[in-house]
């Protein structure tokens, strides 16, 4: 167990609960509303679905517990509720010239342990990510040539192409900024490190993370004394806590919970649209799967409809495909998908495919549902004579085999925006050639041009058309089985103030997160 133990604009009076929009269309719940007063004595416990891993590496996904613990910050960052990239750590930018970006460096901010963010501190960071052995999806030297300090207060980021996209990837997670000392002995301390307004304090490996009230935030009073981050992978455990009080606020709440906790007093159930694909992943890399047609033959076996209906309980919508309908590159004629079995079995006989042994399926634990919905999977398969075996894994166990290519089926969920926001993040980590986080093996060198096309296109709406272009031959070759698009789900007890959710997870304690005493 580590610790280390270290010593704002507006003291809100009164807070009230919001909830702000994600950009698609969609509903959101309306939350409660209260006029209670924020206690600034008061500490807050957050129920989080996922563990840290590679031991606070910024550049991989323990960024975002760092991000939403109220601890990271970045240069830019996406505003959600306007819908887009707003000053941070960075106060503005501008594009030099076709290849260079300059940002201008906060002044007067420090970072938690004393020391002064400065264009070189900056610099040091952000090159650490980019020479990090494995590469951050949202940043690395495929799209940043050169990041270098101009002068003490300016901050140039290069491109080897011209990229309309850099404020947006200086808003990734993962581009978070640490102070010098946090980068030491190999290894990245973020305790104390910080620029944002809670400071971790001691962490329980794999269990929780302490931080406290960070008294000399720049962005002004900070409401809450600290806070405990738990990392519940069980959905049903987390929906408990938080009905209970043993948790203030629950992050993604499984469907099977949410009928109990809309009606529990004193919790506030918080649901939000979000480019969120519940994905049946297939190793495009290996036998039997990397036939195309025995994947068309999968992916026309499932009965989404029904798979909706029952274990998402009507919460959420059967997928069209690797976009839903609703975002604006989605593309025209997002035809519904049909179960077809007599399709299905006439596939697997083009490919020649025989049961010579049962494929596995991995189901996600952090998603209760899953579970459910490897059963339904394996039920549909059944139907056109494909046996299926099901391993629940926690996503860290299942991920170094799942990247090697050593796996077959794997079930999980992937956020369209959770890199960058705009899906040229995904839509590059996850299917190019040399995409960082190609889980399903794929590599076609067409799709390849048209991200990179994409990637320098300025017109955001010719961007767009080349997005679609690009998810229909996601959806052509059947490269994964997209089955519903899912919606942001928190539970949040009603004497937290000032909560705002984040269907990308990436923020959930802020300065303005407040709790009253009753």
């Amino acid at each position: 167990m580590r610790s280390f133990l270290r010593p704002r604009v507006l003291v809100a009076a009164l807070a009230t609960l919001t909830l702000a929009g994600c950009g698609f269309s969609g509903n959101q719940a309306q939350p409660a509303q209260s006029t209670a007063a924020a206690d600034t004595s008061q500490r807050i416990v957050v129920d989080n679905f996922r563990a840290p891993i590679a031991n606070w590496a910024v550049e991989s996904d323990a960024a975002y517990i760092l991000s939403l613990s109220g601890c990271l910050e970045t240069l830019t960052k996406y505003d959600q509720a306007e819908g887009k990239v707003v000053p941070f750590l960075a106060t503005e930018w501008k594009q030099t010239s076709p290849l260079d970006w300059d940002f201008s460096i906060r002044q007067d901010v420090s970072f938690q342990d004393g020391s002064a963010l400065t264009a070189d501190s900056v610099v040091a960071a952000l090159n650490h990510v980019l020479d990090a052995k494995v590469p951050a999806r949202a940043f690395n030297r495929t799209m940043i040539s050169s990041v270098t300090a101009l002068d003490a207060t300016t901050v140039r980021v290069s491109t080897p192409a011209e990229n309309p996209l850099v404020p947006y990837r200086l808003a990734s997670v993962n581009t978070g900024i640490l102070a010098p000392a946090a980068y030491k002995d190999a290894e990245v301390n973020p305790f104390g490190h910080c620029t944002g307004p809670f400071t971790p304090v001691s962490e329980k490996a794999k269990q929780s993370l302490t931080l406290d009230r960070n008294e000399n935030y720049w962005g002004g009073d900070v409401q809450l004394a600290g806070a405990e981050i738990r990392f519940i992978t069980n959905g049903a455990t987390r929906a408990a806590q938080v009905q209970t009080g043993e948790a203030d606020i629950s992050l993604s709440i499984p469907v099977a919970s949410l009928a109990a906790l809309k009606s529990a007093p004193g919790v506030t159930v918080l649901g939000a649209d979000s480019p969120r694909t519940a994905t049946l992943y297939m190793n495009n890399g290996r036998a039997p799967l990397d036939n195309v047609d025995v994947r068309k033959a999968i992916r026309d076996s499932l009965d989404l409809d029904a798979l909706a209906a029952s274990v998402y309980e009507g919460a959420a919508l059967p997928a069209t495909g690797p976009f839903a309908p609703s975002e604006p590159w989605a593309g025209e004629g997002q035809e519904k998908h049909k179960q077809d079995l007599d399709e299905a079995r006439k596939l697997l006989a083009s490919a020649g495919y025989t049961a010579d042994r049962p494929l596995e399926i991995i189901a996600i634990v952090e998603r209760a549902e899953f579970a459910d919905v490897a059963a339904v999977i394996q039920e549909n398969l059944k139907n056109i004579g494909i046996p299926l075996s099901i391993q629940a894994k926690e996503y860290a166990s299942a991920e170094p085999d799942v990247m090697a290519g050593n796996y077959d089926m794997l079930l999980s969920q992937r956020n369209r925006l959770i890199d960058i926001a705009d899906p040229i993040g995904f839509l590059t980590a996850d299917y190019t050639c040399k995409g960082t986080y190609n889980l399903s093996h794929f590599c076609d060198g067409e799709y390849d041009r048209i991200i990179a096309e994409a990637a320098t296109t300025i017109d955001a709406n010719e961007r767009y058309k080349l997005y679609a272009e690009a998810g229909r031959i996601l959806k052509d070759k059947a490269v994964n089985a997209w089955l519903v698009n899912e919606q942001a789900t928190d539970a949040v007890r009603t004497n937290v103030l000032s909560y705002v959710q984040d269907p990308l997870s990436r923020y959930v304690l802020t300065a303005n997160t407040a709790k009253s005493a009753s």
